[in-house]
């Protein structure tokens, strides 16, 4: 493996390709910043594209309101939003979805030609813009990509990002790229952009590229991170075993549809938060000794024509939606927590700024409210531009930020463990070696131990969690190496996984009896 440096010095480096990494990499380009956006596949195949409700915004009139928007999503956290950030999401939040429309985005519209507004579980009204009935990931997706497109950013497709350049502050990203070159890439500012961690669990609704890498790039180098222990379950995972865990999105729920359990009892509020549905699905499951529960949408009218993407999704696997009960189990969904930031995306990292499920402002606290997520990656995002745009490198006492700086005397300040090679990113150029956890005594192959490390995650530290399951969790050693002339993707995605969960692991006992998502 050898190593090049050859990419042009940025102004700004993005590394994800999802609504925060590709809104803000649109707006730095207008602002006339050089900007790069790195990322692990396609632009496309973030996981934006997998978000199917829609954006959460107050773009319509009454009886709704911003304050309502805030009540609703301060209820979701469970007491542990920060209010000063999510009054920022709420007021900024219908400007970024008019300029995303301005992008070229296609929005759904009633027959008057407003856009048309759906309600979601925690949502006391009608709010939520979608495209394609719950295609909405795939429209972002789809139109920031052009947008992205149409400048002139520079484009590092299928380049995995490693680890953090930093000499007193964040000065790029050493990378692989697509042909195995390790890579140094420099920049006066990086955008952490780079998504959640749901392959942590077995049964996920996220796509395989949802490793972590951010959150774990962070931690190396010594960036402070809150709120780690809150994972998101959705409670309406399609459970088939023809398919991988794809949602059926809350918009069902919003039009009707209803949760019933194996006897076809109903048995929770079909429009409670996420956090409240899927562990009383949890409870219900457990009671009943079943592995999945059902929802029923028989009663939908033109279903096929509202949600088009999840029909065709149902009669793949042969069900058909009215007719059928379709089986759901919870799954591992969205990282409420990641790297700490001010109200304005900065990290305890000077030039180091994130935003998207990466990053903790203290949006989401203990759970998050439904469709606030591409809601969160434009507003923030976008603020990221503005400061780096003003010229600003570190943080302020803002939001989460000044939370965590009340509790610990002051910001925490970034501390790379002993012998992290700062400039180098604490990459070896000649030879990357990977720690690999040896579980259940296999011999530390990459795709074995992730698969080991994901069930157990799922089976110790899912919906349901003690002291004693974490304890299980969190007693597998890290042993094995693997030498960087047999790397693959899967071997770098391993150690992301791995740092994550620890972390996850060891705040998760705060949480074990109080809050569980």
């Amino acid at each position: 493996m050898s190593t090049s440096a050859d990419t042009p010095h940025l102004d700004l480096l993005v590394v994800g390709s999802g609504v925060a990494g590709l809104s803000a990499a649109v707006r730095a380009a207008e602002h006339g910043l050089s900007v790069g956006v790195l990322t692990k596949g396609m632009l496309e195949q973030a996981t934006t594209r997998w978000a199917q409700g829609g954006i959460a915004a107050v773009v319509g009139g009454d009886p709704d309101s911003t304050d309502i928007h805030l009540a609703d999503t301060l209820a979701a956290g469970v007491g542990l939003c920060d209010e000063t950030a999510v009054r920022v999401l709420v007021d900024e939040g219908p400007k970024r979805v008019m300029e995303l429309i301005a992008l070229g985005a296609v929005f759904d519209r009633d027959e008057a030609g407003a856009l048309a507004l759906a309600r979601e579980g925690g949502h006391s009204a009608a709010r939520v813009v979608h495209a394609g009935g719950a295609a909405t990931g795939v429209e972002v997706e789809r139109a920031l990509v052009a947008a992205v497109c149409s400048t002139a950013a520079v484009l590092l497709e299928r380049w995995f990002a490693i680890d953090l350049l930093v000499d007193g502050s964040c000065r790029g990203v050493s990378a692989v790229d697509g042909a195995g070159v390790v890579r140094t890439v420099t920049a006066d500012h990086v955008l952490m952009a780079a998504g959640g961690a749901g392959q942590m669990f077995a049964v996920t609704t996220n796509p395989l590229e949802a490793t972590g890498d951010g959150m774990a790039m962070g931690l190396r180098a010594g960036v402070a991170v809150a709120d780690l222990e809150f994972v998101q379950f959705h409670p309406t995972a399609l459970h088939h075993p023809l398919m991988p865990r794809p949602l059926l999105s809350e918009a069902l729920r919003g039009h009707g549809a209803l949760l019933r359990d194996r006897a076809g009892g109903r048995f929770v509020d079909e429009l409670s938060p996420r956090d409240v549905v899927s562990r009383a699905m949890t409870r219900r499951m457990l009671e009943q000794g079943a592995d999945h529960l059902w929802l029923d949408a028989t009663g939908l009218e033109a279903f096929a024509v509202r949600f088009p993407t999840i029909a065709a999704a149902l009669d793949g696997v042969g069900l058909d939606p009215g007719v059928d009960w379709l089986p759901i189990a919870p799954a591992a969904h969205y990282l409420c927590g990641g790297i700490l930031t001010d109200l304005d995306g900065a990290t305890t990292l000077p030039g180091l700024w994130a935003a998207g499920e990466v990053a903790c402002a203290g949006i989401h606290g203990a759970n998050r409210l439904a469709s606030n997520s591409l809601l969160d990656g434009m507003v923030f995002g976008a603020r990221v531009i503005e400061a780096v745009a003003a010229g600003r490198r570190g943080p302020s006492l803002t939001g989460a930020m000044e939370a965590v700086a009340g509790l610990v005397g002051g910001p925490p300040p970034p501390s790379p463990p002993p012998g992290y090679a700062t400039t180098g990113g604490g990459i070896a150029a000649e030879r990357l070696v990977v720690d690999l956890p040896a579980v259940g005594g296999g011999d530390g192959d990459p795709a074995e131990v992730r698969a080991d490390l994901q069930q157990v995650m799922t089976r110790e530290a899912g919906v349901v969690r003690t002291g004693e399951s974490l304890a299980a969790a969190g007693s597998l050693p890290a042993t094995a190496t693997v030498n960087s002339a047999t790397l693959t993707l899967c071997a770098i995605q391993v150690p992301s996984i791995t740092r994550t969960l620890e972390l996850y692991r060891a705040t998760s006992p705060w949480a074990e009896t109080t809050v569980t998502w």
